[in-house]
């Protein structure tokens, strides 16, 4: 394994650490997660310890410069986008999105009523029931997002009701977009990342587009690391920025007011880490934290979850502690940057288990199982149709019911277990949980082949039984 300790002093010029002490929780989460690469931060004051481990997609050495993908944490980027342009006078908060951005309709009438602020809090009434975020091909742009709602509905009147969708940001961004007259990644690259120093952040509108340097994040499986693609969806405003360890530590410095104090002001930089009316723990484009179960809220984070990339930051507005980590595959990086902050402050750590280690186990074994016994009933077709053939009464389609089960159980599994039966989860189940396709894959396959095979066999059977026989003729 790849061990390296990069000093944040020393890449960023602030005092390097006093003690290096973040390598346990981070190889604990990569032994626990089996996670190929993570990037990780903590800040102290002045000092910044960083730590790094591990490869890229294209098989590099992890480093601070190393780009991943930082999928929701990007929100937070999206709400200081808009409050860049309250400052300058261009949008309130309390807008009614109608007013800064025409084009946006809906066919429940309440749409009128939602406002920037609901969109950034999650609390405009928008839903994955009645505005399904996972369509296959994805939008390509915000403005398509926006368009794609004319015929859509609302679950709840604005600012009635919290409900995290991702379609809020992307509306957002087409805001952010028509009133500066810029694409969205040009406003942030020249608005937002370019005075905070972050040149080595950018950003794309599918989560699936390839950017400059970007290497592929991983699908781990009991283990086993694979390269892989990240899965297709709409990711502008709402989970597309790529960053880079180096840069994310700016990015904190800069919530935490010690870094660009003069790009927003600081009422507005509080207003984004405010807990919002209606919005539960939320805020905007930030989530309000505890630093133990039970405990009141006294942190501010946002994590970021891919199919093939994670990440989580997190931060103390009163004593300067914060943390980041950038993973480059699936796992739970909010329990890597709250033991981080743990093992600065002397807090007891959070334990780490990998559930889908047992669920992967399970679907491991049910696969086996079931190839097993699937393949066995095409193998054995002949002699079971003889057998129906030789019963007093066959009872042939009771007999046929259970690989009946199995092969439609196969075909939908995927669909329903979210929620829903729609195509277009087989996709999302592919990238999130591929034993699960593998398994219904096979069942719906072997399930189908074993089905007519039985039918085929019990065919000929019949055929055969009731075939005249020939007479015997004398050799002349």
């Amino acid at each position: 394994m790849l061990c390296l300790l990069v000093l944040g002093g020393v890449l960023l010029g602030w005092p390097a650490p006093a003690h290096a002490g973040g390598d346990r929780p981070v190889d604990e989460y990569r032994s626990v997660y089996g996670t190929p690469g993570v990037a990780a931060a903590v800040i102290d004051g002045s000092s910044v310890e960083t730590i790094v481990r591990g490869r890229d997609g294209d098989g590099h050495a992890v480093t601070a410069r190393t780009p991943f993908r930082i999928a929701s944490m990007s929100k937070s980027m999206t709400a200081t986008a808009i409050m860049l342009l309250a400052d300058r006078d261009r949008v309130s908060l309390d807008d009614p999105v109608v007013k800064v951005l025409p084009e946006f309709r809906m066919a429940d009438p309440r749409f009128t009523a939602i406002t920037v602020r609901h969109l950034l809090s999650h609390t405009s009434g928008l839903s994955n029931s009645t505005n399904n975020e996972y369509v296959f091909p994805p939008p390509r742009s915000a403005r398509e997002i926006v368009a794609g709602l004319a015929g859509k509905t609302l679950v709840a009147a604005p600012g009635t009701r919290s409900e995290y969708h991702n379609t809020n940001y992307s509306i957002a961004a087409r805001i952010v977009e028509v009133l500066s007259g810029q694409s969205f990644d040009a406003f942030l690259r020249t608005e937002l990342f370019t005075p905070l120093g972050m040149t080595g952040t950018s950003s794309t509108s599918g989560c699936s587009d390839g950017a400059e340097g970007l290497p592929s994040g991983y699908e781990v499986v009991l283990g086993v690391a694979v390269a892989a693609p990240e899965m297709p969806g709409m990711c502008v405003g709402n989970g597309g920025v790529i960053s880079t360890l180096d840069d994310m530590v700016r990015w904190l410095r800069f919530n935490q007011g010690t870094l660009g104090p003069d790009l927003l002001s600081a009422g507005s930089l509080a207003e984004l880490h405010t807990v919002q009316p209606e919005a539960g723990d939320y805020a905007l484009g930030w989530q309000s934290r505890s630093v133990t179960a039970g405990a009141p809220p006294s942190l501010v984070g946002h994590g970021g979850t891919l199919a093939t990339w994670t990440g989580d930051m997190v931060f103390s507005p009163t004593t300067g502690m914060a943390a980041v980590v950038l993973t480059n595959s699936g796992g739970d990086p909010s329990l890597l940057s709250a033991n981080l902050l743990a093992e600065r402050t002397g807090a007891p750590a959070t334990p780490m288990s990998n559930p889908l280690t047992v669920v992967n186990a399970v679907l491991l074994g049910l696969t086996v199982g079931m190839t097993a016994l699937l393949v066995t009933a095409v193998v054995r077709a002949r002699r079971w149709a003889a057998r129906r053939r030789a019963a007093r009464r066959p009872w042939l389609l009771p007999r046929l019911v259970p690989l009946a089960l199995v092969t439609v159980l196969g075909a939908v599994l995927p669909t329903v277990i979210w929620g829903a039966f729609n195509v277009q989860y087989w996709i999302v189940t592919a990238w999130l949980l591929p034993l699960l396709t593998l398994l219904c894959l096979l069942c719906f396959g072997l399930g189908a082949l074993a089905l007519g095979r039985r039918l085929w066999c019990f065919r000929r059977t019949g055929q055969a039984t009731a075939a005249p026989v020939r007479p015997a003729t004398a050799d002349v």
